[in-house]
């Protein structure tokens, strides 16, 4: 993956994740990668703060790759077809991790978490005072989403790291679409891009039961 940051722009990032819904609001697989690729670029553009999330969505990207590219492709062109293949093929560990540890639903599942913890940053970001801290909207947003499913010692490891967060301002102009004004409106713009793409999932997993893959 290119994580050269020329021609960076965030806003092409969220609004790319509008392709992801087709006329039937199915999640289409090929531009849900495309526009999660984009969104690792953004958090390698941070530095090394956020790695713990970026290396596993690159890893867990990568899988979903392999099976787009696999013999039953044709399988894996949206999240709906996904989780009917699987499940109709008992490809899915449904109660403990054992023969199926690279599902496509449990790697998007995972996906689909960290998406919720960006989502709710960047939404923080976006409707907090000038003078907010960074490490507080990150705890907040990752205590709402993704700290669930992570150990202690990660949970601790992850809030003390959050405290070495840069400003506000930084993480708005590292949007590279203006000055921070100008970023705060552009997420209000795109973020419900975002959000759509996960209800959409979200309904999805809650249906087949399917949000608490091991």
């Amino acid at each position: 993956m290119d994580d050269s940051e020329t021609g960076f722009n965030l806003k092409v990032v969220l609004v790319s994740f509008k392709q992801c819904l087709d006329e039937k609001e199915e999640v289409l697989l090929d531009p849900y990668i495309a526009s999660w690729k984009g969104l690792v670029r953004f958090l390698n553009s941070l530095g090394t703060i956020f790695s713990f999330i970026s290396k596993d969505v690159v890893s867990k990207l990568r899988i979903m790759e392999r099976l787009r590219g696999g013999p039953q492709s044709e399988h894996y062109h949206s999240l709906q077809a996904m989780v009917a293949h699987e499940l109709s093929n008992r490809l899915v560990d449904l109660e403990r991790r054992s023969h199926h540890p690279e599902s496509g639903c449990r790697t998007v599942l995972r996906l689909h978490r960290a998406l919720h913890w960006l989502q709710l940053f960047l939404e923080g970001l976006r409707t907090s005072p000038e003078d907010a801290r960074t490490s507080a909207l990150c705890a907040d947003s990752y205590n709402a989403s993704l700290a669930a499913y992570h150990p202690w010692v990660v949970r601790r490891a992850v809030t003390v790291a959050f405290c070495t967060l840069p400003t506000r301002e930084v993480f708005l102009e590292a949007m590279n679409v203006g000055p921070p004004e100008q970023a705060v409106q552009m997420l209000g713009e795109a973020l419900p891009f975002i959000q759509r793409v996960y209800n959409v999932s979200q309904k999805l997993y809650a249906e087949h039961s399917l949000l608490d893959l091991p």
